[in-house]
């Protein structure tokens, strides 16, 4: 007879599934007082998650005036994001998840050594030759500063969700699409160190196929537990949410929204 339980991962980073109640523990073995039983959105049905709120941070990826606000582009998506997300950031306030912004913040010397793959993907203006400038580092005009560049106001939190800011929020730029694509980002050496205890990311923000999926693959191929909040998380690119939705649910961790959150 087939074991009710199953075990996956190394010790002291296991997961385990319990067939009868069709739960994933992601608690690893550690006493938890109060964890949260939150129901997947995605993958089979009536399946669930159990989460260490202490062990847990909601990582909200760029969402910056540069991708949201009205004066710098169309994101229709991205803003009914922010509802959702704002209550999803209450909760973890009540719940204890630790929340964490994760924002473009570029730096001169990130720009002198930028690869050309990443420049090219921010200067498409330019190449079409609808702007004689564009790109990373370009000073966007209307009083918006540099683009993402650190400290300017279009790399400043969009303002809605910069009133939700509290103190004991954790800050971390990032320099690429990933915020953690190598050992050297902020976000990494957060998780690795004041953070340490922070097994499973949830992640929030934009643009869902693009800064949300790199960081969470690479969560994923680091070995933190990933789960993506389906409707705190937004995309322009056509089709892109679905296909995501579902490579996340089924290869690189779970899928929940704001409401099967904030009902735990």
């Amino acid at each position: 007879m087939a074991s009710e339980k199953l075990t996956f991962g190394p010790p002291g980073a296991q997961w385990i599934y319990d067939r009868a109640s069709k739960t994933y523990d992601l608690t690893h073995n550690i006493p938890t007082p109060s964890p949260l039983r939150i129901a997947l959105t995605q993958g089979p049905p009536e399946t669930t998650l159990l989460l260490s709120p202490q062990q847990s941070a909601l990582v909200i990826v760029d969402m910056q005036n540069f991708f949201l606000h009205p004066s710098c582009r169309s994101h229709p998506t991205g803003l009914a994001a922010v509802d959702p997300l704002l209550r999803t950031i209450a909760h973890c306030r009540k719940v204890g998840v630790q929340v964490v912004w994760l924002n473009w913040g570029l730096t001169d010397d990130d720009l002198a050594s930028m690869p050309a793959g990443v420049l090219r993907g921010f200067a498409r203006a330019m190449i079409t030759g609808d702007k004689p400038a564009a790109g990373l580092g370009v000073d966007l005009g209307n009083g918006q500063g540099r683009c993402l560049v650190a400290g300017e106001w279009n790399s400043d939190i969009y303002e809605p969700l910069a009133a939700a800011v509290r103190p004991e929020d954790v800050h971390c730029a990032k320099n690429r699409m990933s915020g953690l694509w190598s050992e050297s980002q902020p976000l990494w050496k957060y998780l690795e160190g004041e953070g340490k205890e922070k097994k499973t990311l949830l992640f929030a923000g934009v643009n869902t196929d693009q800064c949300v999926l790199g960081t969470l693959t690479n969560g994923y191929n680091a070995g933190w537990d990933c789960v993506m909040v389906e409707d705190c998380c937004a995309t322009g690119t056509p089709g892109a949410t679905e296909v995501c939705l579902y490579n996340i649910g089924k290869n690189y961790g779970f899928v929940i929204d704001s409401k099967t959150f904030t009902a735990t």
